[in-house]
């Protein structure tokens, strides 16, 4: 989850938190691509997930990680949670979960590049002192209380605040991992058209990178259970944001969005000060209760940003957000498939044309099934299995009119970065349906099997 944000003075009128977003607009050749990832840690003899301290620890690899190569230290109440070198930050999620958030690269080639260095100096700590490391989407087999909460103000905030809202907050908190890539936007026009399509195309990459077919030891029905989280978490903050899709979409309609998603806190001289349900309105005009008087600055809306999870936002750039975290070559392929579609004009209008005929029940449908049935859902004659080949073939064509070259020009475009979701496609199976065949196959339902066979 996100760090608290920096750099901005007192909000003295409304039409500057629309400027904020807006800031964010960049001529083409300044694009780039952040790629950001979770796995779950846990202790290679017991099988338990990471305590933050001790020998076998979250705060033993952190610590590895600065002395061994080169990371600065981010510290909060005098604990380790975070790291950060060259743009790119390693931050802890509630559960232990262990975040990259890359730095924002030129190319693919890059970013997968910067992925693969942070998985092998992780892989190099984590095996010296009994640790494994593993991409699902949902914990197979731990409970809540087996996953402890790290120790960040935000978290303890967040974590008291989902016992009264939804069903699943908490289990999103502690045992959901993702993969997202983040994106930037040209100008407003540009930021309607890719959010919109963002939204429409979650669901195709929901089902592709479906991997979170068990929780608490059991089978759950679902491909992507970590989809299924997100959807009874917090109907305020979450979800496929219909407005979008309406006439008048622009920065100052997400901004209204935002400022209806209830507070969580507000980030003070390094504590999160208490303000859960409370309203940035009220915020705006100095009549928060919890900080009576004061008005907000930019880097408090910046904060505020961070609390809305829909399956596609923004901030100063465009977070894809629908994705379980899964296998070392999905998690190149996940920036693959989004930046084909998004970061060439021919690509992007052929997947608006695609979608811009749903109406919100199509795409919340698509939304659901995608969730239950992978690659296999169906809504209303749209096949997924179908739809994904084309939006493949859509990302595929953009990749390659973008031609960015790889490995000193011996690669002449990206779209090996989609090998892996193209096979899924020609198979018809997503992760989730090779770790189903596998428990009802060798592994005869044992599904402590999992971490020798799919850790990283």
């Amino acid at each position: 989850m996100s760090i608290p944000q920096s750099g901005g003075g007192p909000i003295e009128h409304h039409d500057q938190l629309a400027e904020y977003l807006a800031s964010g607009c960049k001529p083409k050749d300044d694009w780039r691509i952040g790629t950001e990832h979770e796995k779950f840690g846990y202790c290679k003899d017991t099988l338990k997930p990471l305590p933050y301290e001790g020998t076998r620890s979250i705060k033993a690899v952190l610590d590895a990680l600065r002395d061994r190569h080169g990371w600065a230290p981010v510290e909060e109440g005098g604990n380790l949670i975070g790291l950060t070198k060259d743009g790119a930050n390693v931050s802890l999620e509630p559960g232990g979960a262990l975040e990259l958030s890359g730095a924002p690269l030129e190319t693919i080639h890059q970013t997968c590049d910067e992925v693969n260095v942070h998985l092998r100096e992780v892989k190099d700590i984590a095996d010296e002192i009994g640790v494994g490391f593993i991409g699902l989407g949902a914990a197979p087999l731990w409970s809540h209380e087996e996953m402890p909460l790290m120790p960040k103000g935000r978290y303890t905030l967040m974590n008291d605040y989902m016992e009264k809202v939804g069903t699943m907050g908490r289990a999103m908190m502690r045992r959901t991992c993702t993969v997202q890539v983040n994106l930037d936007f040209a100008s407003e026009a540009d930021m309607v058209q890719k959010l919109r399509v963002a939204l429409a195309l979650q669901p195709v990459a929901t089902a592709l990178f479906a991997n979170s077919p068990f929780f608490e030891g059991q089978v759950n029905g679902h491909k992507s259970w970590r989809s299924k989280i997100w959807r009874h978490l917090d109907d305020a903050r979450t979800g496929m944001l219909p407005f979008v899709f309406e006439e008048g979409m622009g920065f100052e309609r997400y901004v209204q969005y935002a400022l209806d998603v209830p507070m969580y806190f507000v980030y003070r001289d390094g504590q999160y000060i208490n303000a859960l349900g409370q309203s940035f309105r009220d915020f705006l005009k100095g009549q928060l209760p919890a900080l009576p008087g004061e008005v907000p600055t930019l880097s408090d809306w910046a904060d505020h940003l961070t609390t809305a999870f829909p399956e596609a936002r923004i901030k100063k750039y465009m977070e894809m957000r629908g994705a379980d975290g899964g296998p070392w070559r999905r998690l190149c392929a996940l920036p693959g498939f989004w930046v084909g579609l998004m970061y060439d004009q021919g690509a992007l209008d052929a997947a608006w044309d695609l979608v811009k005929g749903w109406d919100a029940e199509t795409r919340e449908g698509l939304r659901v099934q995608a969730s239950i049935d992978g690659l296999q859902a169906e809504v209303g004659g749209i096949k997924m299995h179908d739809l994904a080949r084309e939006v493949l073939d859509i990302s595929e064509a953009g990749l390659i009119a973008r031609a960015r070259e790889g490995a000193g020009g011996l690669v002449p475009n990206e779209t090996h970065f989609l090998n892996a979701l193209k096979e899924s496609v020609d198979s018809g199976q997503v992760p989730a349906d090779e770790l189903l065949a596998r428990y009802h196959g060798d592994w005869d339902g044992d599904l402590t099997r999992i971490y020798a066979d799919y850790s990283y």
